[in-house]
């Protein structure tokens, strides 16, 4: 086999041809129609048609690709996690890290059990726990952490985003867990803040509505040294944008990472909102969408989309 050398700012051979490896993926995926189950716990995410897929590629080099319905607005869900940790790492002046572990879980996403068991520290800024405490240090540091959200993602997109107010109520009225979750680490010491107010911001920040065209736009940072590629404008320091990577290979996905990073091979996260976000460092950020979700949490049709990209464009970061 040929082996292929590329320089990191030159685009892989693959990406050329994105306007016909698209297609032939959907037409691959379309296959999986019926396997996965929507997030039924969420009562608004329930009405979501399970046969919706979308899959937008943003190249660093050049224009974008999507097909299917890229221009629907979907619930991120857990990808939202990214962009708080993002807005933590520009905004909080203290340790974060002591707070949050790096580690991987290889527990539900919302486990209480390890986060008894390891007093009140979450294993890292992915799962629901550390998300939850990313949120109290955003409360620490900003007077209104929704605000600043919203403004930084609608930047970095290209366009105004909101937060689905059903989404919100929704994952208020049946959020026990996180509830649960926000406590505990209360009772630890791990949220300083008043549980409420911290989960006032956890659940807004999950009810962001994006289309998979607009997150593969605005996560265009990661993939490019933190520097946002639409504007110039530096998100991240390289040292930070690398780490977020790296969380995102060995934690973005829940207890499938292993699976993701095997099967994959490139920073993931997901949200059971049905979307998967993929970057390659140096070339392109991808976004797929299709709401059947399989026993982890994560898109059936998502994952395998990702899958046959890096397959077909030749991109990993192995």
């Amino acid at each position: 086999m040929a082996e292929i050398s590329l320089d990191r700012h030159e685009a892989a051979p693959g990406v050329g041809q994105l306007d016909t490896i698209l297609p032939r993926i959907a037409e691959e995926v379309s296959g999986l129609t019926g396997q996965g189950r929507v997030a039924d716990y969420i009562p608004a995410l329930a009405r979501v048609p399970a046969e919706r897929f979308a899959l937008s590629v943003n190249p660093l080099h050049s224009e974008p690709v999507h097909v299917g319905d890229h221009d629907t607005t979907f619930s991120i869900q857990s990808i939202s996690k990214v962009f708080t940790l993002t807005l933590a790492l520009q905004r909080f002046e203290g340790d974060l890290w002591a707070r949050i572990g790096r580690e991987p879980s290889g527990d539900p996403f919302n486990s209480l059990v390890q986060l008894e068991h390891e007093e009140g520290i979450p294993r890292n800024p992915f799962i629901n726990a550390g998300a939850i405490v990313v949120a109290d240090l955003l409360l620490t540091c900003l007077e209104d952490p929704l605000h600043e959200l919203v403004t930084m993602v609608s930047k970095l997109a290209g366009s105004k985003i909101v937060v689905d107010g059903e989404v919100a109520l929704s994952e208020a009225e049946t959020g026990y867990r996180n509830r649960s979750l926000a406590h505990l680490m209360k009772g630890f010491g791990n949220i300083t803040h008043d549980p409420q107010d911290v989960l006032d911001v956890y659940f807004a920040q999950c009810s962001l509505a994006m289309t998979s065209d607009q997150l593969a736009r605005a996560l265009g940072y990661l993939a490019n040294d933190g520097v946002d590629p639409a504007s110039g404008e530096r998100v991240l320091e390289v040292s930070q944008a690398r780490r977020v990577n790296a969380l995102m290979l060995t934690c973005g996905t829940y207890d499938a990472a292993g699976e993701f990073a095997f099967r994959v091979g490139i920073p993931c996260k997901s949200g059971v909102g049905g979307g998967v976000v993929g970057i390659v460092p140096h070339h392109l950020t991808a976004c797929a969408w299709s709401p059947g979700l399989d026993a982890t949490g994560n898109s059936v049709k998502g994952r395998a989309a990702l899958e046959h990209l890096v397959t077909e464009t030749g991109l990993s970061v192995f």
